[in-house]
């Protein structure tokens, strides 16, 4: 069995196992079918239950759902017909998820759910807020939508879950969700943060909405960049410049380098992403050291997102807060991998190293990652079709957000432009103006980094080692799953 580094507040509570379950909790599980936990959840599920402020670090399909949703079931009250419990979650797609697992877990208990997110009408989800919906799933855009309309209340608020924080950022709800803030109760709620990784900006997200907050993480023993996470994704040779596009806009990155071996690799790459509409330039041997240092600024300063280079040309590069490290193709040699990806993750922060490989080169990945011990997470590339609904709920979520700050003689005007709206989109053929003015809109937007949360408190911490920084000045418990700490 694989060894699993966990890592523990210093008042780490036992782990938990099925039988231990309370017994409302044991048969919710066993009406959903499960008769075992899922590590995650036998970890979480105490903190959860003794309403602890928590930051969980696990990826995605390790059945984190469970940790969070199954507590609800003893301790929301169905006899309240308001919102008890909001789950936000970046995506339509893991807020359905989300609620049918909800729903599965909670029905015997007579616990209701809904739902809400953009891109579809209101009234549905409206009706189930009149009904008294308790646990409330949805997109911090269109949550905030009926705040603001006053559809929705959190005055009897109990929990708040963050689910997968670091793509919600990457999205760009992080203005939403502030601007949700100011709609939570005063009084103190416990709150929730899972997330597959844990970078600078999560780590400020967490200490706006965090209190005392206390570390879990469940992540593969790894001895090379312990806060960075190494994934690879499968790619057509000849179409590796498509599949960069669609990965990029699945996972948008703050700022990126990306590796290529060769200098006309690098040219041909920064002009693909320069025709697609990225912000990118490169960078060669061949550019003078002051050429090389005034791209290398903007980097820093944040007016160039991707920089395109071989490691020659990057060596000695040291660009703080670099969220993600792009391998177009494996190295040459195993050890520049390790200095490739080694330029995320840099002084504790969380970060990315994403490798585009083919089959054949599969090989070499797999070789490197047996030699340095290093975990190395296959992902399936992203189709089209995930693509366009991804960039749909983007956009849906960027105009949205527009349309809220607009005010009422700007509201007025817009008005007029509803009939021609409804009218364009009728017809297939002028369907094409729409379509063309939301990629126009979107090009705009992509060419900046998403926005991300910046220090708000005097004296909050953000750098260093996240665990340390988030136990509150206190060293968390390392141990071996192999290795038994406590009697359960």
């Amino acid at each position: 069995m694989e060894k699993v580094d966990i890592v523990e507040p210093e008042d780490a509570l036992p782990v938990v196992d099925f039988d231990g379950l309370p017994e409302e909790l044991k048969q919710a599980a066993l009406d959903a079918g499960w008769n075992t936990l899922m590590p995650v959840q036998a970890r979480a599920i105490p903190y959860v239950r003794a309403k602890r402020d928590m930051m969980i670090q696990s990826r995605t399909g390790s059945g984190k759902t469970g940790a969070f949703v199954l507590p609800m079931v003893d301790r929301l009250d169905p006899t309240q017909d308001n919102c008890q419990a909001l789950i936000l979650a970046p995506t339509r797609e893991l807020a359905v998820q989300v609620a049918e697992n909800a729903e599965t877990l909670c029905r015997a208990k007579g616990l209701r759910t809904i739902a809400v997110y953009g891109g579809v009408g209101y009234a549905k989800q409206i009706d189930a807020f009149r009904q008294g919906a308790h646990i409330v799933i949805g997109t911090p855009g269109r949550v905030l939508d009926h705040l603001l309309s006053r559809n929705l209340s959190l005055d009897k608020l109990k929990m708040l879950v963050f689910d997968e924080a670091d793509r919600m950022l990457s999205m760009g709800f992080y203005p939403d969700m502030k601007r949700l803030q100011g709609f939570l109760p005063k009084r103190r709620i416990q709150t929730l943060m899972f997330s597959a990784t844990f970078p600078t900006e999560v780590l400020r997200l967490a200490n706006q909405f965090l209190k005392d907050q206390g570390f879990l993480s469940l992540s593969q023993k790894n001895v090379h960049a312990m806060n960075i996470e190494h994934v690879f994704y499968v790619t057509p040779g000849m179409e590796k410049d498509i599949a960069l596009t669609r990965i990029i806009e699945v996972e948008n990155p703050s700022a990126a380098i990306i590796f290529c071996n060769t200098k006309a690799q690098v040219h041909y790459v920064s002009v693909v992403l320069k025709r697609f509409g990225y912000d990118a330039d490169e960078i060669s041997a061949d550019l003078s050291q002051a050429a090389r240092e005034k791209t290398l600024n903007k980097v820093r300063k944040g007016r160039l997102r991707f920089l395109v280079a071989t490691d020659v040309a990057a060596r000695g590069i040291d660009i703080p807060e670099l969220s993600h490290v792009i391998l177009y193709e494996p190295p040459d040699d195993p050890e520049s991998y390790i200095h490739r990806a080694g330029r995320t993750g840099r002084a504790g922060a969380g970060g990315e190293a994403i490798s585009l490989v083919t089959d054949m080169e599969k090989k070499e990945m797999d070789r490197i990652a047996r030699k340095y011990g290093i975990d190395m997470q296959e992902r399936p590339l992203p189709t089209e079709g995930q693509v366009e609904t991804l960039v749909a709920e983007r956009v849906t979520a960027l105009l949205e957000a527009r349309l809220r700050s607009r005010d009422q003689m700007q509201a007025k005007r817009l008005n007029r432009f509803l009939p021609l709206a409804q009218a364009l989109g009728q017809d297939k053929d002028e369907c094409a103006v729409l379509a063309m003015l939301l990629d126009d809109y979107y090009q705009q937007t992509l060419h900046a980094p998403p926005p991300i949360p910046m220090d708000e408190a005097p004296g909050a911490v953000v750098t260093g080692h996240p665990i340390e920084e988030i136990s509150q000045g206190k060293r968390p418990k390392r141990h071996r799953s192999g290795r038994r700490r406590r009697e359960d």
